[in-house]
Order: structure tokens, then C-alpha cells, then sequence
């Protein structure tokens, strides 16, 4: 591809792909190598932006809505308008697989793009690295295996995907899932929060060498949603400030219990690499 936008034709070319796409049923289209400016260090930052407009006129023209999928990232966070103009998914990293430290470099990635996505337009964490995975293959660990991921992590891996609104891609094989795994996939409440949930934002982070806590937050509709993360290798507790003449019901969205509480913090404790995911009512 790179390259194309300078050959005559090269717009009727890819109309003709995405053409030949829609008349399949095609709904979503993910484009390879394309938002990364690694790929083409011999060439100017992000020059693959022609490309990405070249697909955009493509699909727009074609008769049938198709979701546009660019990866692999980094994408660059200054080009932040030009994708949210032209593509439905952006990938903020490389590929993500199931190991702490990329999971933990993506708080601050999602920081980084705080406020970038509306509907339609989702900066992309990648897939869930979840359930069996590898079956064919030894990506970034043993083949045919479950997830790598501690459950206090799978619980930090959705919590943070799910209040930042990322897109939400399966990465596992579904036949093979155990009932942790599906509960992860199915939890309505959560499911909900994903769909609905606006401006979400970091309210908190207080760490010491990689190790301590971090809160983000999301407005519902008539709720506040609170994610509490424990970055650190040990229990511990973690605090939100509320409004002390206020009276909240509250909701334990993956123990899925209900509680009331009254008084100016709430405090939960928080086991390592894990996370607590709350709306308060």
C-alpha cells in the first residue's frame, strides 16, 4: 500500500476493494500497518495518512456502513482529529498479550488519550487476551494455553478497557471458555457501563515505583462509575472522597452486590494487580 497515493488511479483502486468488500457483506475492515509511524521511518511521520482518507472516501462511497479498524499502534496522539475523521479504531499500542507490564503501561496510554473518543470513534487498548489462547502458535508465551493473566488482573484488564470504552475484541477460543472467563464476557452491568458511560477520565493516580493506586471515573445515566486499581504486589486500600451529606447506592459490579453508603470516603481493599468496579447511585 504505501506509496499508492501517488499513482494515477490509486482512489478508484481502492474503491474497487472496498467495493468488491460491501458486495460480500463485509462489516469491518481492519487495515494492517498503517497508523504506526515505525513502519515508515524512511518516510515523513504518519504519511500513511493519505491512505487512511483514500479507505475513508472508499467506504463512505461504497453503499454499505463498514467499521474501519486501523493497526497497529502506536498512533500518534497529535493525530488525533485526522483519526477520529477517518477511521471507527485506532490502536494505541503494539500487540497486546497477556502479560502485567503491558497491561500496566496501558493506564497510561488510555491517560494519554483521555477525552479523545465519542461514539463511533474509540481509541483501540486491542484484544482481551483471555480464556484459551495461542492454540496454534507460541505468541508471547506457551501454545494452546490459558491466559497468562492473574483473575485480580483479568478483573484490571476489563475494568480499565471497559471504563476507557474501548473496543471490546475477544481474543481466546469462546468453545473453550470456563465459566470465569464467561462471566468476564457476559456481566450485564458492566456490559451496560461500556455501552453507556461518558466522559471517562484518571481521577487518581498515587504511585511509588510503579506500585500504588489509580482511580478513573465515568459519567452514567443518574450514576458516577469508579474503578479502583492496585498497581501494587500487595492488598491494599483504596479510598474514594464523596460528598459527605450525600447517601449512595452503590453497586459491586463483579461481585454484583448492593449496598448503601453514607459518609465523606468509601474504602475497599483492593488485592494486588487487581481492580474494584463500582456505580454509585
Amino acid at each position: 500500500m504505501y506509496g499508492l497515493y501517488n499513482c494515477d488511479g490509486a482512489q478508484d483502486y481502492y474503491n474497487s476493494v472496498i467495493n468488491m468488500y460491501a458486495s460480500w457483506g463485509v462489516d469491518f475492515i481492519k487495515c494492517d500497518d498503517i497508523c504506526v509511524t515505525e513502519f515508515r521511518k524512511w518516510d515523513n511521520p504518519y504519511s500513511a495518512d493519505y491512505e487512511i482518507e483514500m479507505l475513508r472516501k472508499a467506504i463512505d462511497s461504497c453503499g454499505r456502513e463498514i467499521v474501519l479498524s486501523l493497526s497497529p499502534g502506536p498512533a500518534p496522539r497529535e493525530k488525533a482529529e485526522h483519526l477520529t475523521e477517518n477511521a471507527n479504531m485506532w490502536r494505541l499500542t503494539g500487540d497486546f498479550w497477556d502479560k502485567w507490564e503491558p497491561l500496566y503501561g496501558m493506564f497510561s496510554k488510555c491517560k494519554e488519550w483521555e477525552g479523545v473518543g465519542c461514539e463511533g470513534n474509540y481509541p483501540d487498548c486491542d484484544m482481551l487476551p483471555l480464556g484459551r489462547i495461542s492454540k496454534n502458535g507460541t505468541c508471547h508465551g506457551a501454545q494452546n494455553r490459558y491466559t497468562d493473566f492473574t483473575k485480580p488482573e483479568q478483573y484490571t484488564l476489563m475494568t480499565l478497557f471497559g471504563i476507557f470504552k474501548s473496543p471490546l475484541m475477544f481474543g481466546g477460543n469462546m468453545p473453550e471458555n470456563d465459566d470465569f472467563t464467561l462471566s468476564l464476557l457476559t456481566n450485564a452491568e458492566y456490559l451496560k457501563m461500556h455501552k453507556t458511560c461518558k466522559n471517562s477520565r484518571e481521577l487518581l493516580r498515587e504511585e511509588t515505583d510503579n506500585k500504588g493506586k489509580i482511580i478513573w471515573m465515568a459519567d452514567g445515566n443518574g450514576c458516577k462509575y469508579f474503578a479502583l486499581f492496585n498497581t501494587g504486589d500487595k492488598e491494599s486500600e483504596i479510598s474514594l472522597n464523596l460528598d459527605k451529606n450525600k447517601e449512595y447506592k452503590a453497586l459491586d459490579i463483579w461481585d454484583n452486590k448492593e449496598f448503601a453508603v453514607k459518609g465523606i470516603t468509601f474504602t475497599a481493599k483492593v488485592e494486588p494487580h487487581g481492580a474494584k468496579l463500582y456505580k454509585f447511585s
